[in-house]
């Protein structure tokens, strides 16, 4: 009889269809097996979900339900079409009118990406300071900054946007994005070239700022106006910056050719507040906590040097395992290493059926389990800055057996100790963290933290969130519980605006899909819900 273990390595390297028939076979018996051999709540339940989801994808998927297309150069980009073959969760499926609003877009993106004639046309339109009274091609400059989190889904949110209103996006190629990710687009660029923008010097101060325009009653979209607006949705926005949500505003800023936006958020459930993108919404993502799932999937493809950091990683750490957990700890390096953290880790992901608990002796386990020795059954890859918390989750299993005997093996790629801003080889370290998490059965995070926002969207997986109040600053300080599920895999918009437009009605009461995320109670998520 296959083990366990032997099994889903066969199901995770996607084998040839006899490995899949027996495994079918296999999965089927499993719920009597574990009723007659007395296994344990929660982890049969995790391998029995993860199996059928893979069963159910079928064929390795390399184009993800079609929101990929096929013709890229594949040795430019290795993770592009083998991502698929990595994940054991396929994830969801895009709506047909999300893959043709895509492919809509490329070919606006090849029309009037860098290097066209109505791109040069624009570019001249631009340097002229006025804005074009009309035209067919219109941009969105996207300047995204601070931490890798950060920036991704900051792109996510500039390209949801440019798709609602037609616009090429054009990104800031600083922090190394050309290094860390491959072109999205086929046959074109979404970096936008240099020298155009001095894109560090937009602030609260910029006179073209929508916000500045918007207080002082001259943002009119008309031929004599500004050459471009400048929407600032950073930590200090002002009211009048948060009026980019309303459907007036965006009335406005339709007519302006050129916009460069700054944010550091993921702004998407914003969008969905906006009266005259709720319908074209509504189509493209009909599964409203998918979002950034669908839209992350396809942008977001590791170049060949972070996916060598990845696969690597992944074939000596995780492919030979039953399970794949991730546990991403987010501290900052003035806080001390805390015990308490340490002990939400434990309990969640003990209480939670994520990982066994320990027993105290090896005379606590059971007879049975003598022959699963050498065994690896369980793989945990632990993402932090600090080593602590990793060395002391490693040796809790190296000194005490764990319960039913499995084996569990703890990794952690590195331990930067603190934060490296603009230094490739972290930047490189960071994403390739990121995805690994990406690549787990099972993820446990940190409130409030982007790094995490990002691994459980592209996983498509709903985390635990470890709910702290002095160790990370998260809601939920006063609760026993060391964990909680969260509602949805969607990320949090941290800063979203307070209240509606019209009525100073709580913004996170307006749509049923829209409400107040857990770790941060001021801000909002999207979630699976068309009802109240």
């Amino acid at each position: 009889m296959m083990t366990m273990d032997s099994v889903l390595t066969a199901d995770c390297k996607r084998c040839k269809w006899g490995a899949r028939a027996l495994l079918t076979a296999f999965v089927m018996t499993l719920p009597m097996l574990v009723i007659l051999l007395g296994g344990g709540t929660g982890t049969p339940a995790v391998w029995v979900r993860t199996t059928m989801a893979s069963l159910r994808q079928g064929p390795d998927d390399k184009l993800h339900g079609g929101l990929l297309v096929e013709g890229f150069d594949q040795e430019s980009c290795h993770s592009r079409y083998k991502s698929a073959t990595y994940r054991r969760n396929p994830g969801r499926q895009p709506s047909k009118y999300l893959v043709s609003k895509l492919r809509r877009h490329e070919a606006l993106q090849r029309r009037c990406g860098p290097g066209t004639a109505a791109y040069s046309a624009a570019l001249d339109q631009l340097k002229s300071g006025k804005n074009a009274a009309s035209s067919d091609c219109k941009y969105l400059v996207s300047v995204s900054y601070r931490g890798l989190g950060n920036r991704i889904l900051a792109a996510a949110s500039a390209f949801l946007y440019a798709l609602l209103t037609d616009r090429a996006l054009l990104v800031d190629p600083s922090n190394d994005m050309d290094a860390l990710f491959c072109e999205p687009f086929p046959n074109t660029t979404w970096l936008l070239p240099p020298g155009l923008f001095p894109l560090w010097s937009f602030g609260l101060d910029t006179p073209e700022r929508h916000g500045k325009m918007r207080e002082s009653g001259v943002l009119r979209p008309e031929p004599d106006a500004p050459a471009f607006a400048y929407v600032h949705l950073d930590y200090n926005q002002t009211d009048y910056d948060k009026l980019f949500f309303c459907d007036e505003d965006q009335r406005l800023l339709s007519g302006f050719q050129w916009l460069v936006m700054r944010t550091d958020s993921y702004i998407v459930p914003g969008m969905f507040l906006v009266e005259t993108f709720r319908e074209e919404l509504a189509r493209m993502f009909p599964e409203r906590d998918a979002v950034f799932h669908h839209l992350g999937r396809y942008l977001f493809h590791p170049t060949n040097h972070v996916w060598g950091l990845v696969t690597r990683y992944h074939d000596a750490y995780l492919a030979g395992a039953a399970r794949r957990v991730g546990v991403q700890v987010r501290v900052f390096p003035w806080e001390p290493d805390s015990p308490e953290l340490l002990d939400r880790i434990t309990r969640c992901t003990q209480e939670e059926g994520l990982l066994p608990r320990v027993v105290n002796t090896e005379e606590e386990l059971p007879a049975a389990t003598t022959t699963r020795r050498g065994v690896k059954s369980v793989a945990v890859v632990i993402t932090s800055l600090k080593g602590w918390y990793y060395e002391q989750v490693k040796g809790m299993y190296w000194e005490h057996a764990a319960a039913g005997g499995e084996m569990v093996v703890v990794s952690q790629p590195s331990h930067e100790e603190y934060q490296h801003y603009g230094v490739k080889s972290h930047e490189y370290k960071a994403w390739a963290e990121i995805y690994l998490l990406s690549l787990t059965d099972a993820l446990v995070t940190t409130g409030k933290s982007t790094f995490g926002y990002v691994a459980q969207g592209l996983a498509g997986i709903r985390p635990w969130v470890l709910l702290s109040g002095q160790a990370n600053g998260t809601a939920g300080a006063s609760s026993n519980r060391p964990c909680s599920r969260d509602v949805s895999m969607e990320p949090c918009f941290h800063v979203a605006p307070l209240y509606d437009c019209r009525r100073r009605r709580d913004s996170g009461e307006i749509v049923p899909h829209v409400r107040h995320c857990e770790d941060v109670p001021t801000g909002l998520k999207l979630v699976n819900r068309e009802e109240w």
